[in-house]
């Protein structure tokens, strides 16, 4: 028989897990990854902070766990979303519309984790910088794969470097982060939008395909 009471305990604690990373995340983004503490989260929780220490047993443990949960984030209100749209170039503009509306949401208070962490850890070394550095790695990746995708349905011109497209894609969203936090953050927003739509607009054959504006 099922013991419902040790399940009910361990969906508690994945809820709790969750709850916390989540909040790390938010903290992560306004206040930098590396000065989060399982102290800092217990304060803002209202928990114990022993109790948190049965999830992470130091500070870099937590710290990757936060780049992690940043991942989740990133797959539930990118990702997933923007693989809905029709393969080829309208899913390479969904991935870029979808991250700009993630932001825009105000979900976290200071913007892209990973655009933070990012200039936060790139004089560093380490654990934690190692693992910004994969799970960037592996943003990249997907751009570049989805603008090959399109290449090869036809739906983007054949002389299209993927790599190349990728990271133009990527710095206009890198650049409406950071403006976003010191100008109007309406105006960062459209003017990466309008940024990624004109590039694909003239790179594709069937403009009709992508919005107008």
């Amino acid at each position: 028989m099922p013991d419902t009471k040790a399940d009910g305990r361990l969906a508690r604690g994945v809820r709790t897990r969750i709850a916390v990373l989540d909040a790390a995340v938010a903290l992560a983004t306004a206040h930098g990854l590396d000065g989060l503490s399982l102290g800092q989260l217990a304060e803002q929780l209202g928990v114990s902070k022993s109790g948190l220490f049965a999830h992470w047993r130091s500070k870099e443990d937590l710290q990757v766990a936060t780049v992690d949960r940043a991942r989740e984030q990133w797959v539930e209100q990118v990702v997933l979303p923007a693989l809905h749209a029709p393969r080829g170039v309208r899913r390479l503009w969904a991935l870029h519309v979808r991250k700009i509306e993630f932001y825009a949401s105000g979900v976290l208070p200071g913007g892209c984790f990973f655009a933070n962490a990012g200039f936060e850890y790139n004089v560093r070394s380490g654990p934690v910088h190692d693992h910004l550095v994969h799970v960037l790695d592996e943003w990249m990746g997907l751009i570049e794969r989805l603008a090959a995708e399109a290449v090869q349905a036809g739906e983007l011109d054949p002389a299209t470097d993927p790599v190349q497209l990728a990271f133009e894609i990527d710095a206009a969203g890198v650049a409406m982060v950071y403006k976003s936090r010191l100008f109007d953050p309406q105006v960062a927003y459209a003017q990466s939008r309008a940024a990624v739509l004109t590039r694909l607009r003239g790179l594709c054959p069937d403009p009709a395909l992508l919005p107008a504006s």
